[in-house]
C-alpha cells in the first residue's frame, strides 16, 4: 500500500508541476521548494535540539504559534516551522520565533529520509490534520517522537472507512494526540489509539494573546468614533455582495444611524481591491492606504495591507467573517475574543468554534439578504441585543482557552523532550 500512495505523491506533484504553468500559487508550490535540500545543508543548530513544526497553511499556523513560541521561551532549542502552502509560507516566511521557515518537501520516502537525518529533530508537531505518511514513517523509523497538536477527527476520513485500515495503521507513528473534542478521541478509541487527551483548541489561547496584544491604529479610531461598526474579515465577493445589502438597508431605515464598514479582505490583490472599490462605489469610500483624519465621514473603510485584522475587531461592534460561501468560514474567534457577535456564512459545519458560538446565540448565519438585513439591522439597531450577544462570545473564548498549558503539562509529565535538552 505503500507504494501506492508514494505513486499518489510522485502523480500530485507531477500534477502541481503542469499547473505552475498557468497558476501562480502552484508556481510558488514548486519554486519554494526547488532548493530545500541546500536550506536544510546550511542549518546551523549549535548543539542545541531542534523541535520541528509543520503546518499545513496560515489557519493551521496560527494554532502552532502559541505552543511554539511558549517551546521557544522556556527551553534553549533551535525552531524549524514548514508548510505545505504558499498561502501559509509566503506570509509566515520572516516569522521571528522560528529559526528556519522552509516548505515541506514533497512526501517521498527518500526526501522524508533526507529531510530527518538532516534535521535530527528532537520531536515533530504535526497541526491539527496533517498526515504525510512516509514522513510519519520515517520519523517512527527513527524513533523520533511525534506529536498531534489541534487534531480533528471526523467519521468522513478515510481511517474510519472499510478501505481505510493501512490509513490508520499509520497513526501508530504518533506518540501522542492532543484532539479538540470528545468525538476526536472516541474515533480514535475505536481504533485502539489510548494515547490521546482533550486539550483544546491552541486558537483559543493565540486569540487571547492577540486581544492582550492589539495593536492600536489613530486613523482607524477617528473614523470608528461615535459609529456602529461592523468589521468583516477574509471576505469574497459573496460576502461583500451581503455587506453591500446591508449598508442599504441601514441607509433606508427610517432611524438615521452612523453605521460604518470596515472590509478587510482574504486576498489584497490590485484586482480584489479594485473589484471592492467598484462594488461600493455609492457609498463615500476610502482605502485604509490614503486614509486621512478628515475622512471619518466616509463609511466604507477597505484595509488595503495584509496584518491588520486581527486588532481591527477592538474597533467593531459586530463583525462578518467571509468564506461562508465557498470552502468554509474563516477564524471566528480572532473576533469573538473581543466580546462581539458575529456573521457567518452557511458554509461553518467542519467548524466546531462557530457551531458552538451559533448555540451561544453569539454567532448568526446568513444564508440570504433576507437574513442579513434582519441580523445585521438589529445588531445596528438594538445596544441590548448586541451587548448580550458580545458576552456571550467574549464568555466562551474565555472558557476555552489554557489548550497550550494542557499540552505542555502533558509533554513534561510524559516525555523526554525537554528534560535532555
Amino acid at each position: 500500500m505503500r507504494m501506492f500512495y508514494s505513486f499518489f505523491i510522485y502523480a500530485y506533484t507531477c500534477c502541481i508541476g503542469v499547473a505552475a504553468l498557468f497558476n501562480d500559487k502552484a508556481a510558488l508550490w514548486i519554486s519554494g521548494r526547488k532548493d530545500w535540500k541546500m536550506k536544510l545543508k546550511q542549518i546551523d543548530t549549535g548543539g542545541l535540539p531542534v523541535y520541528w513544526f509543520h503546518c499545513a497553511s496560515l489557519g493551521e499556523f496560527e494554532q502552532a504559534r502559541p505552543l511554539l513560541e511558549k517551546i521557544k521561551m522556556e527551553h534553549t532549542c533551535k525552531i524549524v516551522l514548514t508548510f505545505f502552502s504558499p498561502s501559509g509560507f509566503e506570509i509566515r516566511k520572516n516569522y521571528a520565533s522560528a529559526d528556519v521557515v522552509m516548505y515541506l518537501p514533497a512526501d517521498t520516502i527518500s526526501n522524508a529520509s533526507y529531510f530527518i537525518a538532516h534535521l535530527k529533530p528532537k520531536a515533530a508537531f504535526f497541526i491539527k490534520y496533517e498526515f504525510w505518511f512516509n514522513f510519519l514513517w520515517v520519523l517512527r523509523q527513527n524513533q523520533i517522537p511525534v506529536f498531534l497538536v489541534s487534531g480533528i477527527f471526523r467519521e468522513s476520513q478515510h481511517f474510519f472507512k472499510w478501505y481505510g485500515k493501512w490509513f490508520a495503521n499509520q497513526l501508530a507513528a504518533f506518540d501522542y494526540f492532543f484532539v479538540q473534542n470528545d468525538k476526536s478521541m472516541q474515533l480514535l478509541q475505536r481504533l485502539q489509539y489510548n494515547n490521546v487527551t482533550i486539550a483544546g483548541d491552541t486558537r483559543f489561547d493565540r486569540v487571547v494573546e492577540v486581544m492582550n496584544k492589539q495593536k492600536t491604529y489613530d486613523l482607524v479610531d477617528v473614523f470608528t468614533s461615535n459609529a456602529i461598526v461592523c468589521v468583516a474579515g477574509s471576505t469574497y465577493l459573496e460576502d461583500e455582495q451581503l455587506l453591500k445589502v446591508l449598508l442599504q438597508a441601514s441607509q433606508q431605515s427610517n432611524m438615521q444611524y452612523n453605521f460604518k464598514l470596515i472590509i478587510a479582505p482574504h486576498h489584497v490583490t490590485a484586482e480584489r481591491l479594485d473589484e471592492i472599490e467598484k462594488k461600493f462605489q455609492e457609498f463615500p469610500f476610502v482605502r485604509y492606504s490614503a486614509l486621512l483624519e478628515q475622512d471619518q465621514t466616509k463609511q466604507v473603510l477597505l484595509i488595503d495591507n495584509i496584518g491588520m485584522l486581527s486588532s481591527l475587531y477592538a474597533y467593531a461592534d459586530f463583525a462578518y467573517i467571509g468564506g461562508g460561501f465557498g470552502k468554509g468560514i474563516h477564524n471566528t474567534l480572532e473576533a469573538a475574543v473581543f466580546g462581539i457577535p458575529v456573521l457567518i456564512g452557511k458554509n461553518y459545519h467542519k467548524f466546531d468554534e462557530a457551531k458552538a458560538l451559533i448555540s451561544e446565540k453569539a454567532a448568526f448565519v446568513m444564508e440570504d439578504e433576507k437574513d442579513v438585513i434582519e441580523t445585521g439591522m438589529r445588531l445596528i439597531s438594538d445596544e441590548e441585543f448586541r451587548k448580550f450577544a458580545g458576552e456571550r462570545a467574549a464568555n466562551y473564548v474565555a472558557t476555552n482557552k489554557g489548550a497550550v498549558e494542557n499540552i505542555m503539562k502533558q509533554l513534561n509529565d510524559c516525555t523526554v523532550i525537554f528534560k535532555t535538552a
